[in-house]
């Protein structure tokens, strides 16, 4: 269970400050995140999708490369990690976690590739975006509140990781990858997915250290998290659209 200085009977954030934060960085991400679902249908680059629809056999660093690239620029994951480790401190902690959420994704990645499992894309990624609306949620404590619950986090890090692995699945097969090589080809994206993912992880650590270090930390966690639960329900309600009029 992660700490939650700010629920409870504990000190109310500033209203007016945290207003402001708030709209800062609800704004900054939502154009970031329109701006990206707009340039990357799915997060497939026409160049790549070209590329990988022209060649055969086994491209080990072509797909590594690949999967590091839709990782450490996919929006989804890395709200999704954000929120993870937003409360962790600990590196055994963050690597539990991590690791849960690596597992997930790639069983159902690899499983869905091979067995050429598809789900709509528009779809799982909805269900990715509630995810990061769990977990923004689960960091303000609001479960508890409502429900008078805490989710296991464990399983549900496992749980969502699991349908981000099949949004990778499904993204992997609009590339319309040749079967000669692809076990191979689907262990090196898979291999890039997860070094994206370190890169990602260790940008945002970075990051997360020095506002920790800042009086600020507490008084806008709040506020951050409301930030990236918009962001989420944002991304859900782009791909519903997406699915409903397309």
């Amino acid at each position: 269970m992660f700490p939650l200085p700010f629920t409870g009977g504990g000190r109310r954030p500033a209203r007016a400050g945290s207003h402001r934060l708030l709209l800062s960085i609800a704004g900054i991400l939502m154009l970031t995140l329109l701006a990206i679902s707009t340039a990357q249908a799915h997060g497939i680059a026409e160049g790549d999708k070209g590329y990988i629809q022209e060649i055969s056999g086994v491209h080990f660093l072509a797909f590594m490369y690949l999967g590091a690239k839709h990782m450490f620029t996919g929006y989804d994951h890395i709200l999704f990690l954000f929120g993870v480790i937003f409360f962790l401190y600990k590196l055994k902690d963050i690597g539990l976690y991590v690791s849960l959420f690596a597992i997930g994704h790639s069983t159902t990645m690899m499983a869905g590739v091979y067995f050429g499992t598809t789900i709509n894309g528009y779809l799982i990624d909805a269900i990715i975006g509630l995810s990061v609306v769990y977990k923004a949620l689960d960091n303000v404590g609001a479960f508890q509140r409502w429900f008078g619950v805490q989710p296991n986090t464990r399983v549900a890090t496992l749980v969502f990781g699991l349908f981000h692995g099949f949004g990778l699945a499904t993204k992997v097969q609009d590339y319309e990858i040749s079967p000669d090589g692809l076990v191979t080809n689907m262990i090196a994206f898979n291999i890039g997915v997860e070094v994206g993912q370190l890169l990602a992880l260790g940008t945002i650590l970075i990051a997360m250290g020095f506002w920790r270090r800042s009086d600020s930390f507490l008084r806008h966690a709040y506020t951050a998290n409301v930030a990236m639960m918009t962001c989420g329900f944002m991304l859900i309600g782009y791909q519903l659209a997406g699915y409903f009029t397309l």
